[in-house]
């Protein structure tokens, strides 16, 4: 670690500060624009974006992955996601809206207005096995774990920060595999197309 980090670190207090969005999608977006559906170079672009961030930035852009994933925690986003992979467990669903995150802000918030729109950002010939992406979730941490070998874990402020795994938000499911009509109501274009 350069001692330009290592100071850098002994100041850093536990935060529950977000990266700005802007910030955020304009990162998401390079790697978007230089990688495409290749995940390795995807990772490789955002983790050298991340590289040139304060390692407080590095933490605000965990949170605010964080924050997204909470945001999409939905009924109709989980049909999406079950269409979509052929099945969704709660790792899985939690995978497959990190590839949504992963696609940036315009194909995020269609999501989230109708995860139908999904549908609209996938191509005809689309080789993607599964619309999962576990590894973008990790990014931030292995970035700060590389400028300080230090655990990213412990500058977040869990008393702060609510909006993460284990504080979901409850929901009743308005859709059961078992009915496949409540999944078309629900999501009728990505029906369609993967059932």
């Amino acid at each position: 670690m350069d001692k330009q980090r290592k100071q850098e670190l002994a100041e850093l207090k536990p935060t529950a500060e977000m990266m700005n969005e802007d910030q955020f999608w304009a990162i998401v977006q390079k790697a978007v624009d230089e990688a495409g559906d290749d995940e390795d170079e995807y990772l490789e672009v955002v983790m050298h974006e991340l590289s040139k961030l304060s390692l407080k930035e590095m933490v605000g852009f965990r949170l605010r992955t964080d924050k997204l994933l909470y945001d999409s925690y939905t009924s109709e986003m989980w049909c999406a996601g079950y269409l979509m992979n052929g099945g969704c467990s709660d790792d899985g669903f939690e995978y497959f809206r990190l590839w949504v995150i992963s696609r940036g802000r315009k194909v995020y918030e269609a999501a989230l207005a109708n995860p139908d729109n999904l549908i609209d950002y996938i191509a005809e010939d689309a080789e993607v096995d599964f619309f999962e992406f576990e590894l973008f979730w990790y990014a931030a941490i292995d970035a700060f774990e590389e400028a300080t070998e230090a655990d990213l874990y412990d500058y977040i402020d869990d008393d702060n920060f609510t909006t993460r795994e284990g504080n979901y938000p409850n929901f009743e499911f308005n859709w059961d595999e078992e009915d496949p009509e409540s999944m078309k109501k629900l999501c009728p274009r990505l029906f369609e197309r993967f059932d």
